[in-house]
C-alpha cells in the first residue's frame, strides 16, 4: 500500500479525475496484451495532461521511493508494462495531441499518448506517411511504439520506428526534463541519446513528445497473393525476390494453420489446402510499380508457386491485408491462450526457421501456427495452448526455449519488435554474453539509480 502522503501529493499535482484508487479500475491495469503472464496490480494509476505534470509524479516517487510503470494502450506482447513491483501505473493517453506536421521538413511532433494510426491519417492529408505499421496500428501509442521500437508489416523496404524518431523529450528519472535530437537530417552532438531512448522501455526515462521523419506516400501499390504447396518453396521465394533486387514495401507469410483460422474469420478467399501463402506488395512510381509486380509475379511462379493473383483494385487488396492483419485475433479464438513469440533470423535462413519451428511443434506435440514478416526474417511462431492446463505448459515453455536458441543459432536475435520486458529478460545472456548484460545494467544504473523507471524489466538490480 502506497502511504496516504503519497497520495495526498498525487491528488494536489494531478486533481482527484486524474488519480485512480479504485479496484475496479487498478485490475485494468494489472496486465497488458501479453500472454500467460502473471497479473500484477498498481497502488494507483496517475493520468497526467502535461510534461509538467510527469516532472511533478517522478519527483514524488523519487522522494517516497514509488517505481512508476508508463503505459500507453498496452499492446505489448512482453510484460512490458506489468507493474510488476505494484507503486503508480503513468497512463500517458491524455497526452495525445499532434502538435504539429511540417510539410516543409518533412516531420511531425506528436505526444505519446496519440495513435499511431490517428498521425498516419494527419500525415495523409499532406500527402505524407509515418511508415511504421505494427499489427496494433489502430490502438497502439506512439509512446508505446517508440519505446518498444516497433516494427510492423512495412519493415523490409522501410524500417522500423528508430528510423523515423528525429528527436525526444523526456522525463528523467530525478524529475529533470530534457530534449535531445530535433527537425535537422544531419545532427552528430554527442552521444545519439534519442537512439538510446528508443526500444528502452521505459525504464530509462519518460517520452513526453516525439518528433518523428515522415515520407511522401508512394504513388501507386500493387498487392500480389502467392500459394505454395510446400513451406520451404515458400522460404526459398522470399529469398529469391531480394536476391533480383526487388525490395517490397511488404513481404508476408502465413501457414497452413494460420490460413485456415484467418479464412474462417474474416473470408477472404485464401485457399484452404495452401501450405504457405505469400502476401506481398510492391509500391514506388506507378511506371516502377507496375514493372516490379510483373518481375515478383515471374519470380514466384519460378519458385514454384501454384497460383499468383494480383490484386485488380484496392477492395481486393485491402481484403487481403484484412486477412493478414487478422491472423493474431483469428488464432486467439482457437484456444483460450495465445502465446506469440518475434524470434528473427537473416532473411537467407527463412526455410531453415520454418522447419525448425515445425520440428518443434511435433517433438513437443503442441499446435504452433507461423505467420509473420517474412520478408525481414521476422517471423511469430504462435502457440495455441491452455495456461490452465500445466502440464501442456511446460511443454510450451521448453517449445519457447528451442525457438529462441534456434534463432540465436542461425544468427538471429530474441526479439525483432516485441521488446524483451519481463518475457526474454531470462535469454539475454544468450544473445549477449554475461558481460553485454552487465553493460545494459551499467547504463540502467546511470540513468536510474533507484531502479524506480519500470524496474524489473530487460535487467534487474544485481
Amino acid at each position: 500500500m502506497l502511504a496516504r502522503e503519497v497520495l495526498e501529493e498525487l491528488v494536489r499535482v494531478l486533481g482527484r479525475e486524474n488519480v485512480l484508487t479504485e479496484q475496479e479500475d487498478l485490475l485494468t491495469y494489472a496486465y497488458d496484451a501479453t500472454a500467460a503472464m502473471k497479473h500484477h496490480k498498481p497502488d494507483v494509476v496517475v493520468a497526467p495532461l502535461s510534461t509538467e505534470q510527469v516532472a511533478d509524479v517522478v519527483k514524488i516517487a523519487l522522494r517516497y521511493h514509488v517505481p512508476i510503470y508508463t503505459r500507453g494502450s498496452g499492446t505489448n506482447l512482453s510484460g512490458g508494462t506489468i507493474p510488476i513491483e505494484g507503486g503508480i501505473v503513468l497512463s500517458m493517453l491524455n497526452l495525445n495531441k499532434i502538435l504539429e506536421v511540417d510539410q516543409d521538413n518533412l516531420t511531425a511532433t506528436v505526444q505519446p499518448g496519440v495513435i499511431i494510426q490517428a498521425l498516419n491519417d494527419e500525415a495523409a492529408k499532406h500527402g505524407l506517411l509515418y511508415p511504421p505499421d505494427p499489427g496494433t496500428v489502430t490502438t497502439a501509442t506512439m509512446g508505446g511504439s517508440v519505446s518498444e521500437c516497433s516494427g510492423g508489416l512495412r519493415g523490409l523496404k522501410y524500417g522500423v520506428t528508430k528510423h523515423y524518431i528525429m528527436g525526444l523529450q523526456l522525463v528523467l528519472a530525478n524529475g529533470e526534463v530534457i530534449r535531445w535530437g530535433g527537425k535537422t537530417v544531419k545532427n552528430v552532438t554527442g552521444y545519439d541519446l534519442v537512439a538510446l531512448f528508443t526500444g528502452a522501455e521505459g525504464t530509462l526515462g519518460i517520452i513526453t513528445e516525439i518528433i518523428v521523419k515522415l515520407i511522401p506516400a508512394p504513388e501507386a501499390r500493387k498487392s500480389i497473393l502467392a500459394v505454395f504447396d510446400d513451406v520451404d518453396k515458400a522460404g526459398r521465394a522470399i529469398a529469391a525476390i531480394i536476391r533480383n533486387k526487388v525490395i517490397p514495401a511488404t513481404l508476408e507469410i502465413l501457414d497452413n494453420v494460420t490460413i485456415q483460422t484467418v479464412e474462417n474469420f474474416v473470408h477472404a478467399g485464401l485457399p484452404m489446402d495452401a501450405e504457405a501463402v505469400l502476401l506481398c506488395e510492391v509500391d514506388g512510381y506507378k511506371e516502377v510499380v507496375v514493372r516490379e509486380a510483373v518481375l515478383v509475379e515471374r519470380i514466384l511462379k519460378e519458385e514454384g508457386a501454384v497460383q499468383v493473383k494480383i490484386a485488380k483494385d484496392d477492395k481486393e487488396r485491402d481484403l487481403l491485408w484484412l486477412a493478414r492483419r487478422s491472423a493474431l485475433p483469428a488464432l486467439a479464438q482457437k484456444r483460450p491462450t495465445t502465446v506469440l513469440e518475434d524470434a528473427t533470423v537473416p532473411r537467407s535462413k527463412i526455410p531453415d526457421m520454418l522447419k525448425a519451428i515445425r520440428s518443434i511443434a511435433t517433438k513437443h506435440n503442441l499446435q504452433i501456427a507461423t505467420f509473420g514478416h517474412a520478408g525481414d526474417g521476422n517471423l511469430h511462431p504462435t502457440i495455441l495452448t491452455d495456461e490452465r492446463d500445466l502440464e501442456e505448459m511446460k511443454r510450451v515453455h521448453l517449445a519457447v526455449d528451442e525457438i529462441f536458441e534456434t534463432a540465436l543459432a542461425l544468427g538471429g536475435t530474441l526479439s525483432g519488435e516485441h521488446g524483451i520486458g519481463i518475457a526474454k529478460m531470462k535469454y539475454l545472456d544468450r544473445e549477449f554474453g554475461e558481460a553485454g548484460v552487465a553493460a545494459l545494467r551499467r547504463i540502467k544504473e546511470s540513468l536510474d539509480p533507484n531502479y524506480l523507471l519500470n524496474p524489473g524489466k530487460i535487467v534487474r538490480r544485481d
